[in-house]
């Protein structure tokens, strides 16, 4: 297919060096003109100046950028991903952003007879890289099944949640569990530290039960080792928790613990640890 996709960061750098590996014809467009200059060099395909540039004549256009406003910057106005599609494109937004975005551009697109699914993903930078996300859409089931197979090209498995928004809110519970997955590690490793397990021989044991999780398999080692200088930035997690909390304020959801996990990234903030990963929430301990 010819596809473009919108936002050359950490992920949509690779995501979309694997659609042109996988045999389409892809179209970049980036903010920063040198970065759309080096992935064309690393992958071939081509680049646009503007969203619209890129979107033009394109079946399907992917986009992944950091926040709702980055969202309705590339995708609105005259310069936008919208004003250059055609109608019957779809547009995919892989941008973790609101629910309320994802309708309100799904709105847009329709009336001018495009297509739209929000498509958060999940795996971070080296799910990205691997080609092995999660995807989760919301949107309609025969615009879901067209773009399905495309996005095979980095993606391990994807669902269709629901109707437009369903992506979005997906993710929102993504997160709200790695942030109780990634605090209780952070308490069990401190506990196993302070009385003298070994690190190793605890996570082989307790890896294979109950306990077990990608986080506690992919950090142990960096966590134990007061490593965190890579990976899913606080930043971006407090980012998307604070789409979590706004979405739950309104549908009356209480997420007590998740208040309290992002007060405990705040306070790595305020410490300089902004781009650390979240794993990095085990340095409160190490004080």
């Amino acid at each position: 297919m010819k596809v473009a996709f919108i936002g050359l960061g950490v992920m949509g750098y690779p995501m979309a060096g694997h659609l042109q590996k996988s045999g389409h014809d892809v179209c970049v467009y980036n903010r920063t003109l040198a970065k759309a200059e080096q992935w064309q060099a690393e992958f071939g395909g081509s680049f646009a100046k503007t969203p619209a540039k890129a979107a033009l004549d394109c079946d399907i256009v992917f986009c992944c950028v950091g926040n709702d406003d980055d969202v309705r910057q590339v995708s609105l106005g005259d310069d936008g991903i919208l004003s250059g599609m055609t109608k019957g494109a779809i547009f995919v937004d892989h941008t973790t952003a609101s629910a309320d975005v994802a309708r309100e551009l799904a709105l847009v697109a329709n009336e001018q007879g495009k297509l739209f699914l929000d498509a958060p993903v999940s795996g971070g930078q080296a799910g990205a890289e691997n080609g092995v996300l999660t995807v989760m859409l919301g949107g309609n089931e025969i615009d879901f099944d067209r773009v399905a197979p495309v996005m095979d090209a980095y993606a391990k498995f994807s669902k269709l949640m629901g109707p437009v928004g369903s992506g979005q809110l997906a993710k929102m519970v993504n997160q709200i569990c790695i942030a109780g997955v990634v605090q209780g590690l952070a308490e069990g490793f401190n506990f196993a530290e302070k009385v003298g397990l070994d690190p190793d021989a605890l996570v082989e044991t307790i890896a294979k039960g109950a306990a077990g999780s990608w986080q506690m398999e992919n950090r142990y080692k960096t966590m134990f080792a007061g490593e965190y200088d890579f990976g899913f930035a606080v930043d971006w997690m407090r980012k998307d928790l604070a789409i979590a909390f706004a979405e739950a304020k309104k549908s009356d959801a209480q997420l007590p613990m998740t208040d309290m996990v992002d007060g405990f990234y705040q306070e790595i903030q305020e410490s300089g640890g902004n781009r650390w990963d979240t794993s990095s929430l085990i340095s409160r301990f190490k004080k």
